[in-house]
């Protein structure tokens, strides 16, 4: 095998592995109007995952505080805001920690998975006991 022919295969090999992984910056979905919301950047810190807004999509909520956010978050502004919270790997699924949603003011138990088709798409889900709800949010490539 020559070297241009290992480098190349490297270099795949590389760039797949990062691409299976949840890790990086995601575009959110609005459920309702189907437009982009808000980009998440997915980080580990500590062996758990965390979740944070890093910005806004609509110009006019860049500004945006927490209200409805309690204890040490209320008041404090939503981008820079972690809404999920202390996930860890069990199989193909990151769970076992919660997602905020700093518009109802509500915490979810939070499961989060790539699509086994599509490595570009990430399905959070929140749930409560045996209801959920699911959005499909958008890797952002750099």
């Amino acid at each position: 095998m020559t070297r241009k022919v290992l480098v190349v295969m490297l270099s795949l090999m590389v760039t797949s592995a990062y691409a299976q992984d949840i890790f990086g910056k995601w575009r959110t979905i609005d459920d309702e109007s189907g437009k982009a919301k808000s980009i998440v950047e997915i980080y580990e810190s500590n062996g758990k995952v965390f979740g944070k807004i890093v910005d806004i999509v609509n110009p006019a909520g860049k500004n945006a505080i927490c209200n409805k956010c309690e204890g040490d978050d209320k008041g404090k502004p939503i981008v820079g805001f972690v809404l999920i919270r202390n996930l860890k790997k069990e199989g193909r699924y990151y769970e076992g920690g919660t997602i905020f949603d700093p518009n109802k003011g509500k915490e979810y138990k939070c499961r989060l998975s790539l699509l086994e088709d599509n490595a570009d798409v990430l399905q959070v889900r929140g749930y409560i006991a045996f209801f959920y709800a699911t959005q499909y949010w958008e890797r952002v490539t750099p």
